[in-house]
């Protein structure tokens, strides 16, 4: 099975646990560099085949993630110190012009000799769209647009001279030089009606939230069809938060232990922040959803080493072809992590 984890450009995590989380603590302006590299050598040492390096420009840090480096410039310094794992970089169309990063995209394409794909987030953190002068745009242009987005640039990568004149994007004759390797890979978030809908004309894959086999089951049957009808394939990544202790018993304990520090009102806030998003954290019945921000251990991967490793092939048989994996719990990472990247 293939596995993805986040880079580690995130500093601050999300606080509804009272005291679960450390302050914020940013490396020393000299540290930066050396710290992350460290940490992302080590994740490829892992076994990881993909690393998610998310564009989060602003965040309180307390309802939703706190700040993080930059998606660009951290793209290209892992760049230039992994050999092995795929690299993809998040993209919010409407930041960015899709000709530019066409351009960019091509640049990490050739420095990786193609190990990079792009991430089009439609975007959902409506204050960071604000503090940026970005034009917000309701839920479902915010997808046109990135349809859009996703069309110039899969024309820039495909033919040697591309005009465009779209509702939102414009080319004249551009000819991109030197031409990436091979063909672009694109990811996406989302999992609304708009999402489904543009991930069936235009993307490869889909990243959804964590849940319960049934829940995640049903988005991908809708999907698949969708893209079938469209006569495309698409491929499922989905994100779990592992919580693997020697007996199901003391992992459910530890659950049980967190949610009793479940801060209600920073849980309030979350959701009025993610507020523009459609059918993200929208499990309001699962306790399990609210404790971190991608409902990563609402996929319950909870429990022994084998009760983990079942839950994951529950997923596997619905369609979860990678799973994006918090991967700081240590005795996953011994016990599990090593048999899923075998599989």
């Amino acid at each position: 099975m293939l596995t993805c984890t986040w880079a580690p450009t995130v500093f601050r995590g999300t606080q509804v646990l009272g005291g679960r989380n450390a302050p914020a603590t940013f490396p020393h302006s000299g540290e930066v560099r050396d710290l992350t590299i460290r940490l992302v050598r080590d994740l490829e040492e892992l076994g990881l085949s993909h690393l998610l390096i998310a564009q989060r420009w602003w965040g309180s840090g307390e309802e939703i993630e706190a700040s993080s480096l930059d998606c660009l410039a951290m793209t290209a310094l892992f760049a230039g110190c992994t050999d092995r794992m795929n690299l993809i970089t998040a993209i919010h169309p409407g930041f960015f012009q899709p000709t530019s990063i066409a351009k960019w995209g091509a640049t990490i394409d050739q420095i990786t000799n193609g190990r990079w794909s792009i991430n089009i987030t439609s975007g959902w953190n409506m204050t960071e769209f604000d503090m940026y002068g970005i034009d917000k745009l309701s839920h479902d242009e915010r997808y046109e647009r990135s349809a859009e987005f996703i069309e110039v640039i899969r024309a820039v990568w495909e033919n040697e001279v591309v005009s465009h004149d779209g509702r939102y994007y414009r080319a004249d004759e551009l000819r991109l030089e030197p031409r990436p390797t091979g063909r672009l890979t694109v990811f996406q978030g989302g999992q609304s009606d708009a999402a489904i809908a543009m991930a069936a004309e235009h993307s490869d894959w889909m990243f959804l939230n964590g849940g319960p086999p049934a829940k995640i089951g049903a988005i991908i049957s809708k999907a698949r069809s969708a893209a079938h009808a469209c006569g495309r394939e698409l491929r499922f990544a989905m994100y779990a938060a592992p919580l693997c202790r020697q007996t199901d018993a003391a992992a459910w304990a530890q659950i049980d232990e967190w949610l009793a520090k479940v801060d209600s009102k920073l849980v309030d806030q979350r959701r009025t922040t993610v507020s523009a998003a459609e059918g993200m954290w929208s499990t309001k019945d699962d306790p399990l959803s609210v404790i971190d921000s991608n409902e990563g251990y609402a996929a319950r991967l909870i429990g022994s080493p084998d009760s983990v490793m079942s839950r994951i092939e529950e997923f596997r048989d619905i369609g979860v072809d990678m799973l994006h994996l918090d991967v700081r719990d240590e005795l996953f990472r011994q016990t599990v992590l090593p048999a899923i990247i075998v599989l």
